[in-house]
């Protein structure tokens, strides 16, 4: 089964391209846009700890909140301006960055199936972000404040279930008092806590969730909002007063652009938006017609408990239950149907996937019915039969990345599979004992893997960083990485052609055709 390549003309195959882009610019590591998530993260973390630092110095009264907050900003290049800034400048960056992942999974089409549950628990963090957004406003108390506090009131005032004007009742006096902007303060601070939960929430159905990004993007990110807090300081805009219509305003559109929407529109319009929108995503993963997917297949006679498969699933689909031999402390990875990515990851963690066991049959503890680890072996050793050249390769690739099949010719061997990851290290070994002179072993980009972890462990793999890995005394200049997404199949051909240098250089005269 082969991935089918978004076309270069469609948004996916438009963003793929920016995203190739970014990987020429910052490296596929510390690609930002591979990172949304857990930049998302970084920023929230940012504002929690700016926001209680802020909240220490602000005088809570109605009185002294304008009064406090502006003292921070008062001198340029100070810490309390920087404080401010970088705490205003996080959450734009927050909703930006929150806003860009929803529509990076949205245009790769990573909603639905498996990956439902983090959709579904992801939508309902951008209104909490931008209720904690709007509310910290109102905290300042300066005429954005005041503007941003009436217009939520009059927005609010348009729902049915509302009997009482809350402009009129809260906002209508000529002062606001400090009950009300105790409401303020709770709105701003009770709101994050939800959103620490909705975080929480949304990835517990994902192994190894990066909830904090590369250090080097981490400190860029930092230090960029930072000179940019220094750059462009945060500055009141004089105190709220009540008895007067808040004049020209420099209006954050990130974070307030519900507002000019509110005024060129009207508050049920804006209502019907919003609600078409979330109703709209929550209702995405639902409209795609999906097949279902394979399941992984545990077989407990060939299981021994050792957990490797659950360590590497990216989402949580193995857990490990007691063995039905009964047997005191044995254990048998069981599958969650409705959690299995049917990537294979877990096939190429499992220690009995060695092609070299002596079976007329390989069966392995954990296995992909539609490609079982005893096809890929035959499908090896007829294919190495079927060469012809003087030379001999094997490419072991990924049904998500470049197209191995590019490559097939009369002394090449392409095999493609679910994953890299669904690969054994072994099966690298097998073939050069099975008469490959080199092989070359390639997936989606770094940090670009379809499932997340694949790639990563795959490297990890044979490298010997990670069980099961490729044995030391497999001579390292006969087999290679390349690592590339589809549609950029010239680098597996630069790489298969290094991979030929290497492997002349590597074979020994005995084995190397004698002149006549």
């Amino acid at each position: 089964m082969q991935y089918t390549q978004a076309a270069p003309w469609t948004a996916a195959g438009i963003y793929r391209d920016l995203e190739h882009g970014f990987d020429r610019a910052f490296g596929g590591a510390l690609n930002p846009l591979k990172h949304l998530g857990a930049l998302a993260f970084l920023l929230f973390w940012l504002l929690a700890v700016t926001g209680i630092v802020l909240y220490a110095v602000l005088d809570t009264s109605a009185q002294g909140a304008y009064r406090s907050i502006a003292e921070l900003s008062r001198e340029p290049f100070s810490a309390g301006s920087a404080l401010r800034g970088l705490h205003r400048y996080a959450a734009d960056a927050f909703v930006v960055v929150t806003l860009a992942h929803l529509a990076r999974e949205w245009l790769l089409g990573r909603f639905s199936g498996f990956r439902r549950f983090s959709w579904l628990t992801g939508v309902p963090l951008l209104p909490l972000a931008y209720v904690c957004a709007i509310g910290g406003f109102w905290l300042n108390w300066d005429r954005l404040g005041q503007f941003s506090a009436i217009a939520t009131a009059e927005l609010l005032d348009a729902l049915p279930f509302l009997a009482s004007p809350l402009a009129r009742n809260f906002l209508g006096g000529a002062a606001v008092g400090d009950r009300l902007f105790s409401l303020f303060v709770f709105v701003h601070l009770g709101v994050p806590l939800l959103l620490v939960f909705a975080l929480w929430f949304h990835i517990q159905r994902i192994s190894r969730a990066e909830v904090f990004p590369p250090r080097a993007l981490a400190l860029g990110t930092a230090l960029s909002l930072l000179a940019l807090a220094l750059a462009l300081p945060i500055r009141s805009q004089g105190p709220a007063d009540l008895s007067v219509v808040p004049g020209p305003l420099a209006l954050d559109w990130f974070l307030l652009f519900i507002h000019p929407l509110t005024d060129a529109t009207s508050a049920a319009w804006v209502w019907a938006l919003l609600s078409a929108a979330l109703a709209l995503l929550f209702a995405l993963p639902f409209l795609k017609a999906r097949m279902p997917l394979p399941v992984a297949v545990v077989d407990p006679a060939n299981c021994n408990g050792c957990r490797r498969c659950a360590d590497d699933c990216p989402y949580g689909a193995i857990t490990m239950v007691p063995h039905p031999s009964g047997r005191r402390g044995l254990q048998l990875a069981h599958v969650g149907g409705h959690l299995c990515a049917s990537c294979g990851i877990c096939v190429g963690s499992c220690p009995s996937s060695t092609p070299f066991r002596n079976a007329a049959t390989l069966v392995t503890g954990i296995d992909m019915p539609q490609w079982p680890i005893d096809s890929l072996r035959r499908r090896l050793l007829q294919g190495l039969s079927a060469l012809r050249g003087e030379r001999r390769y094997v490419v072991f690739g990924c049904d998500r990345g470049a197209r191995v099949q590019s490559l097939a010719a009369p002394d090449v061997l392409p095999i493609s599979l679910a994953c890299a990851g669904m690969l054994p290290p072994s099966f690298v070994e097998y073939a050069l004992r099975g008469g490959a002179d080199g092989v070359l072993v390639t997936g989606c980009r770094e940090c670009g893997c379809e499932f997340r972890l694949g790639q990563r462990w795959t490297a990890q793999r044979l490298l010997g960083e990670r069980e099961p890995h490729l044995r030391s005394t497999v001579a390292p200049d006969r087999w290679s990485t390349v690592w590339a997404d589809a549609g950029y199949e010239s680098a597996l051909r630069s790489a298969l052609d290094g991979l030929r240098r290497q492997a002349d250089r590597a074979i020994s005269p005995v084995h190397a055709k004698v002149p006549a």
